[in-house]
């Protein structure tokens, strides 16, 4: 028996091995090739085996550590869209390719390569938008953060079912946000200027946003985003010096519908300004809280802060007790924020309790704190503050209900600026 199987081992070394064309290189394909690839942001493609087979050993590595694919919330703790979180028998599969030496295995096994439309992947934009001007981004120096102010040519009310945004230079543009602004508050900083952290208005609405690797936004059904007469977008994009000078006037391709909203998309959001960390400290928590008056669906998750927030966390308390988790981040990384939607909606009755923790660490051991050594940390826009906000997007059940919520919201608002928009009479 004991030779038997034995000898069974032995015959299935060879055809159990794992092997680039019939086990990694449908992993690369699902997970990494959309940004490592000719053109793309990343700094080398992986699409063939020669590829693949020199930084087996680096694959390996930052797979193992989950450096890379880039993605930031914890599996179990809400299901997300676009997921680019690997297994762990994906990442034991790549370690253990590497540890063999990286075998090529059958080029026949080798599965179709993906491909990547050129041009438009929706069709032709009914409005096309770009930024007011090229912006030169250096061949190296920090990252940057810019905001362009876009007025849009709309003569009356336009319903946006989906848009697509088309970098120009894919290298460079790390992320993008899409923000509306209604109060022409934006224009008071001129076409373009530096927004890091906050957008320096308070944005009326907003069109999703994109990373390297992401397709069109669409919103979702029943609930086109709305632009009036007059609407301003904002650009807020995140450069990466590439290590040559690079130009960019990305573009922004707009779809309407002629179908008004039947429902509207609401931002709970959960945060603070009540921050300051004292040096050293690892474990500085903030926390904030809302309970919604109504039923809503909750679609997507936007959490926010600055370098030293460490741990970021959001659940829903129902009204019967029961704890449903909205996200786990577990190693925050500014660099990697990103605008999550949900893969279904996450149904929440009335008397809903939604909670957010945010933990920070402001002590030397923090790879990303920017002050060596440590100081006091304080709320604020700067890169070297702190700011708290986790916004749950949501959908009232019954579209009657949204006046009621964003009343209570309001009333959130009001309670945490302590009522400093009002000014008495003379």
């Amino acid at each position: 028996m004991t030779k038997a199987i034995t000898l069974g081992v032995l015959f299935c070394l060879p055809a159990c091995a794992v092997t680039f064309t019939r086990d990694v290189a449908p992993i690369l394909y699902r997970h990494c090739v959309s940004c490592h690839r000719a053109g793309e942001v990343a700094p080398f493609p992986l699409l063939s085996y020669a590829d693949a087979a020199k930084r087996a050993a680096l694959i390996a590595s930052v797979t193992a550590r989950r450096y890379m694919p880039p993605w930031l919330p914890e599996t179990g703790y809400g299901h997300f869209a676009g997921s680019r979180r690997l297994s762990a028998g994906e990442i034991a599969t790549l370690r253990e390719w590497a540890a063999a030496g990286a075998p090529e295995g059958d080029p026949a096994a080798l599965p179709p390569a993906p491909q990547f439309p050129d041009g438009w992947q929706l069709g032709l934009p009914d409005l096309t938008v770009h930024m007011p001007e090229p912006f030169a981004v250096p061949a190296d120096g920090p990252d940057l953060y810019q905001c362009f102010v876009i007025p849009l040519p709309l003569t009356g009310d336009r319903y946006v079912r989906a848009v697509e945004f088309r970098p120009e230079a894919r290298r460079a543009v790390h992320h993008a946000l899409f923000l509306l602004d209604n109060s022409h508050a934006a224009r008071e900083h001129g076409e373009s200027y530096p927004c890091f952290g906050a957008p320096g208005f308070l944005p009326s609405g907003a069109l999703g946003g994109w990373t390297p690797g992401s397709g069109p936004v669409r919103m979702p059904d029943g609930s086109p985003a709305t632009l009036h007469r007059g609407t301003v977008l904002v650009m807020q994009v995140h450069y990466h010096p590439t290590g040559k000078p690079e130009t960019d006037q990305s573009m922004l391709g707009l779809y309407f519908t002629d179908q008004a909203p039947t429902r509207h998309v609401m931002d709970i959001a959960l945060g603070s300004n009540q921050i300051d960390i004292p040096p050293g400290d690892r474990a500085y928590k903030v926390r904030d809280h809302f309970t919604t008056p109504v039923a809503v669906d909750a679609i997507g998750i936007i959490p926010h802060a600055h370098y030293i927030c460490k741990d970021m966390r959001g659940w829903a308390i129902l009204p019967d007790g029961r704890k449903r988790w909205l996200i786990w981040i577990r190693d925050w990384n500014f660099n990697w924020q990103e605008h999550y939607r949900y893969a279904a909606a996450m149904h929440f009755p009335a008397g809903t309790r939604f909670e957010m923790e945010f933990t920070y660490d402001n002590s030397g051991d923090n790879p990303h704190n920017p002050n060596h050594p440590a100081r006091r940390v304080e709320w604020g826009a700067a890169s070297t503050d702190e700011m708290a906000g986790l916004h749950v997007q949501v959908v009232p059940r019954n579209g009657e209900d949204a006046h009621e919520l964003g009343q209570a919201l309001w009333g959130k608002v009001m309670r945490t600026v302590g009522g400093r928009f009002y000014r008495a009479p003379p």
